[in-house]
């Protein structure tokens, strides 16, 4: 069946649009070349990475290009660019499962894979004009060449756009020098290319460029010392300085001021990428974990079968298979997007930049979630090896280290939460989702009478996508109350912002666990999916917690008297279930499929 517009949410949609579940794409809905593949990224981590960790841990940068260029050959790095440059031109889904798999051996790997195919890449593939792509994309999808990305500034973090670093045109037109100093950039080490953001004269926005790098020749770039880091160790991190580095008018790249949007738009798919990126980490880490502690004994006893490790590891378990459920929800959207934008006539590049653009949301919302998901995995990894888990010589300590980055680079988390609500408030405004129609509802049931019946919540998951239903006027009862009061003034709100993001974070991967849940019940039978049920609900009642806990906190700092009294009654109504669920017997169900199974399973 074709894909029409209409069966598409646009971005933000989900918030105020009831999904089937038969819309959502799961990872079960893997076609036979995606398995291929994602099983040949399997391998090569395996082969050459894995057992390679030392080498990595000890910062040997040099075998860290040397895996590079190996990925490269196997096609790897040219998933996503088009064949007319040298790549592979696979959907998006496919450019999220390499990302995904090939991120689980090292984060010092992954993240000098995604620098050089995302922030390294990408802004040439999308913004590049034909002579451009055609000098520079077959270099950089073979490995022949290695990209980074040089954005950051001592001065200019979060506040990307207040970069100092200048461009100034040469008398006869024909050329810039670049001078400046940019800092935290990753491949600085190996790399060939740079794309660099700098300002031209007293312009409002700065421009990007394409600027070639050869260590015979440095053209005025010189590197700083390699950076010592926390984690991802073997990950070139380096500052950069530019001294009259001289760069051809034909190496802008887009337009002169357009650098801001470029840099904006290569982080959106940089974060939902960052997301996939932190999938494979935690079913490994889950995997180790239960493997661990089926063999450690304590009081004759394996500790697996004691009741606090088995909450630890049914939290794990469900924390990954419920990102994993939202990544591919999302991917798959902004895919189908990007597959009507072609149909209607776009170019690939305009496909693509306004079909990821779409679903940024939901891009921030991952990136938040996931990130922080993986930094608590490896957490409780390391709680579960005990003080083994603190010793250099069990996996642990260098997952939890490697973790921590993911929620600082594509924009902390704190810029993300406070940008999914931004942007959603924005559609809102552009009348791309209504939510003024359901907020004004929500309202009028609030001033209403409560229903006294006892639903019926016989069917699979009733009950659950009621509460789904509830939480969403959570959010519109929040941040309706939230812009009513504070109009354009709102983005001044951060703490207001923040737990207004919360909000909208769970329900999102809430709604897409149970949805990828839902739709293997209906194809595979409920029997085959009586673990996937528990982690959904799980996963559902810890978002319950969160919402309340955030809507709460909300209210009380916004609304005062009366209307404080019905917001807060409102949220107690939202909030309730009918049936509790048993979180225990949940808990429990969950650990002893993953200690029956010795490893992740799902």
């Amino acid at each position: 069946m074709e894909t029409t517009d209409k069966d598409i949410l646009r971005g933000g949609q989900f918030l105020v649009k009831e999904t089937n579940c038969n819309d959502v794409f799961t990872p079960e809905d893997f076609s036979e070349e995606q398995k291929m593949m994602k099983d040949a990224v399997k391998e090569f981590n395996d082969r050459e990475i894995i057992p390679n960790k030392p080498r990595f841990e000890a910062k040997d940068y040099a075998f860290t290009e040397a895996c590079m260029k190996k990925a490269g050959e196997l096609g790897f790095l040219g998933v996503a660019v088009p064949e007319a440059y040298g790549g592979l031109e696979m959907g998006f889904v496919s450019t999220m499962l390499v990302c995904d798999y090939i991120s689980s051996g090292t984060g010092s790997f992954s993240t000098a894979f995604g620098a050089h195919t995302g922030i390294g890449t990408l802004p040439i593939t999308l913004y590049g004009t034909e002579e451009q792509k055609q000098k520079y994309i077959p270099k950089l999808a073979t490995g022949e060449w290695f990209g980074s990305y040089c954005l950051t500034e001592p001065g200019a973090g979060s506040d990307a756009n207040s970069g100092k670093t200048t461009a100034t045109i040469s008398d006869d037109g024909k050329s810039y020098k670049i001078n400046g100093q940019k800092m935290w950039i990753s491949n600085a080490g190996f790399c060939h290319l740079m794309i660099v953001f700098a300002r031209i004269e007293n312009d409002k926005n700065i421009t990007g460029f394409i600027v070639e790098y050869d260590k015979e020749n440095p053209n005025g770039i010189t590197l700083g010392e390699e950076e010592h880091k926390l984690g991802i160790r073997a990950s070139s991190t380096r500052q950069v300085f530019f001294n009259d580095t001289v760069v051809p008018v034909e190496n802008m790249l887009s337009e002169r001021g357009n650098g801001f949007k470029i840099a904006m738009n290569a982080l959106n798919v940089g974060r939902i990428k960052l997301a996939a990126a932190c999938l494979d980490s935690q079913r490994r880490i889950t995997t180790t974990a239960v493997q661990y502690a089926t063999e450690r004994k304590q009081f004759n006893t394996p500790i697996a079968d004691f009741g606090a490790i088995k909450v630890k590891l049914a939290e794990m378990a469900t924390s990954a298979y419920s990102g994993e459920s939202a990544c591919y929800r999302a991917a798959k959207n902004i895919e189908d997007r990007i597959a009507l934008r072609i149909a209607a006539g776009n170019s690939h590049q305009e496909a693509e930049l306004k079909g990821v653009e779409e679903y940024a949301i939901e891009c921030s919302i991952l990136k938040v979630a996931v990130s922080e998901d993986v930094q608590n995995c490896a957490d409780e990894g390391i709680q579960i090896f005990g003080g083994m888990g603190f010793s250099e010589d069990t996996p642990m300590e260098a997952a939890w280290r490697d973790a921590r980055i993911a929620r600082i680079y594509e924009g902390t988390n704190e810029i993300n939460r406070m940008l999914c609500v931004g942007m959603l408030v924005k559609k809102a405004m552009k009348g791309h989702v209504d939510l003024l129609g359901p907020a004004t509802k929500v309202q009028e049931e609030l001033m209403g009478i409560p229903s006294f019946e006892t639903p019926d919540y016989s069917e699979l998951f009733s009950e659950e996508k009621d509460m789904i239903a509830k939480l969403k006027k959570v959010f519109l009862m929040v941040a309706g109350a939230a812009v009513q009061k504070f109009g354009p003034d709102l983005e001044d709100h951060q703490q207001l912002l923040l737990a207004a993001s919360d909000i909208l974070i769970e329900i999102y991967i809430a709604e897409s666990t149970i949805l990828r849940t839902e739709k293997n019940v209906k194809r595979f039978g409920e029997a085959s999916q009586k673990v996937q049920i528990a982690m959904a609900k799980l996963y559902l009642y810890n978002a319950v917690s969160i919402v309340e806990k955030n809507g709460k906190e909300s209210i009380i700092s916004f609304a005062e008297g009366d209307e404080q009294r019905m917001l807060l009654m409102g949220l107690k109504r939202f909030v309730k279930y009918v049936n509790y669920p048993d979180i225990v017997d949940l808990r429990k169900e969950i650990a002893e499929k993953v200690k029956a199974e010795n490893k992740y399973c799902f």
